[in-house]
């Protein structure tokens, strides 16, 4: 889903010239010394509104701040609250994987301090935030999902023997804004992590126990970052931070650069490769992530489950698709931490626009209606499947004749997605049998092979998008990680990607004949590469026509005869 070109990974690191360099180097200070002025200038840094003498401060709407303030609200306030539980958190399994992972990403920076911040909450619209999800890079070396951390940080600090937690070269140091005692202000004044508004928060200890990390108070965090930091050449500590995560972050770092001299062309060179490093590190999946992806694939499923079941009743109305849309929605939440990514219910010939996410079409009888969805579990690992399903129950001749060549190309792709093979041929071996279809049906103006070769491509007007891409923690996982070592790359065991193969006749195609217009197909599943080929996660959820019409047909009569 969210489908892109074969390349996902954003560009490389590109070095820029003196005099531009000098000029970013200015912007960001600028941009820095005002972000952290803004508590006294009350600037909000998302949108640069500052409080000027027409607009004091205190004529502000502050919705979540009307409360009394007196001093014997605040002393009743205080009182009269049962004990907080103080139950051993267990250890979670994840614990000794994320320190498997840390101990990798130590190899391969020895002797830096390494920051990775979980990032901050986003506001969606005045004192209203989105559902706050940390940055993958973070939750993939602490092992934490949910919503538990905002504003946590990830300090891994090299040792001078070399003999840091678990065979690396660091010590990794969680900090964290913990819950406050019930008897302070913040309990019920801060409404951004007092209990009151956004529950509880789990001490300190307890995050430690659980994952296994030493945790500090996040307002030691600053002396952490920067103690000793500076131009490594002159005995000074290099920081390497995964920058755009959190701006409070990217300003202290930038500050203590700028204090200390340190390059900034050079440190964001040094800050790409961390993030690129971390990408790279999901490349091959542990048995932990590949455990959580068969946990959301079956969760996927069972929400493609609950999609049929409500196909009748998304027919005929204003709004088909969202009927289609909600279905699913209310299974990610159900059993999953939220959607991986926004649903994709495409009816007729909105199948045909590949991230089709308004999903405020009409789903018509005789229409196949192309579904692209997936769950993401608490742990923030996410499937991702696409089905395209009769919206009647059965294939129309032709609709079953496209649908065949997508699944033969699949199925093509499939075979290829072996260890030894590199990740490009399965894209190649998909086009192959979609070129030659195109081909026999007579819609290319040239023959399969003039099409496949690099002159040619005519068969992408109908398949303009890549067949695979890596899945875990994101849903188009590992995308900065190297050419070399994603689409060049040799498949190997532990990897996740997808096989996702469509064709896509838009409605308004002159260039084909009418019986094909207005229809999309994709079929898409969850692959997992294994020792000896390659094991399909989302195997459970039909794909052959056939199977497709007698699983709709089982769904409906279990519901005629609920």
């Amino acid at each position: 889903m969210r489908i892109t070109g074969n390349d996902t990974r954003r560009p490389a690191f590109d070095p820029r010239g003196t005099m531009e360099a000098t000029i970013a180097a200015i912007q960001r200070t600028k941009e820095m010394n005002t972000y952290m002025s803004a508590s006294s200038q009350h600037v909000t840094p998302s949108t640069g509104s500052q409080d000027t003498e027409e607009q004091p401060l205190e004529q502000r709407v502050d919705n979540r701040s009307q409360r009394p303030n007196t001093e014997a609200f605040r002393d009743f306030m205080a009182s009269g609250w049962a004990a907080p539980e103080t139950t051993n958190t267990p250890r979670s399994e994840v614990a000794e994987y994320a320190a498997a992972r840390r101990a990798k990403l130590s190899r391969l920076f020895p002797d830096e301090r390494l920051v990775i911040p979980a990032g901050a909450p986003k506001v969606r619209s005045n004192d209203t935030d989105y559902r706050f999800r940390p940055h993958s890079a973070f939750a993939h070396v602490t092992g934490m999902g949910v919503d538990h951390e905002p504003e946590a940080v990830l300090v891994m600090e090299p040792t001078e023997d070399g003999q840091g937690d678990n065979g690396s070269g660091h010590t990794a140091t969680l900090y964290f804004h913990p819950m406050a005692g019930r008897d302070s202000d913040e309990f019920y004044a801060d409404a951004k992590n007092g209990e009151f508004w956004v529950g509880p928060r789990p001490t300190l200890q307890q995050l430690s126990d659980e994952f296994d990390l030493p945790t500090e108070d996040l307002s030691g965090l600053e002396d952490a970052v920067t103690v000793n930091a500076g131009n490594a050449a002159l005995g000074g500590m290099t920081i390497r931070l995964v920058r755009d995560v959190d701006l409070n972050m990217d300003a202290l770092v930038d500050t203590s650069r700028l204090n200390t001299g340190v390059d900034l062309e050079q440190s964001d060179a040094k800050d790409a490769k961390l993030t690129e490093a971390l990408s790279e590190l999901r490349l091959i999946k542990d048995d932990y992530e590949i455990g959580q992806l068969r946990h959301a694939v079956d969760a996927t499923i069972r929400g493609f489950e609950d999609i049929v079941g409500v196909l009748p009743r998304a027919i005929g109305g204003d709004r088909g698709e969202r009927v289609v849309e909600g279905a699913f929605f209310s299974r990610a939440r159900l059993e999953g931490n939220d959607l991986g990514y926004d649903t994709i219910a495409a009816s007729g010939n909105n199948a045909t626009v590949l991230h089709w996410i308004r999903n405020n079409g009409t789903v018509k009888p005789g229409d196949m209606i192309l579904v692209d969805a997936g769950v993401e579990a608490e742990s923030l690992y996410t499937a991702d499947l696409t089905r395209t399903l009769p919206v009647d129950g059965s294939y129309t001749d032709i609709q079953r004749k496209v649908y065949q060549a997508v699944l033969d190309a699949a199925d093509a792709a499939f075979e290829i997605a072996v260890p030894g093979n590199k990740f490009r041929d399965v894209h190649a071996a998909a086009m192959k049998v979609l070129a030659q279809r195109l081909e026999e049906w007579g819609l290319l103006p040239v023959s399969a092979d003039v099409s496949l070769s690099e002159a040619g491509q005519h068969h992408r007007r109908w398949m303009p998008h890549g067949t695979s891409h890596h899945l875990g923690l994101d849903v188009h996982d590992c995308a900065q990680a190297k050419r070399e070592l994603y689409l060049d790359a040799v498949i190997e065991p532990g990897m996740v990607f997808t096989i996702e193969p469509g064709l896509y006749f838009k409605a308004e195609d002159l260039s084909i004949p009418e019986e094909y217009r207005g229809m999309g197909v994709r079929i898409e599943d969850d692959v997992l590469v294994t020792e000896n080929g390659n094991e399909n996660l989302s195997e459970a959820l039909p794909r052959s026509p056939e199977d497709v019409e007698t699983w709709i047909q089982g769904i409906w009569n279990r519901s005629a005869n609920a």
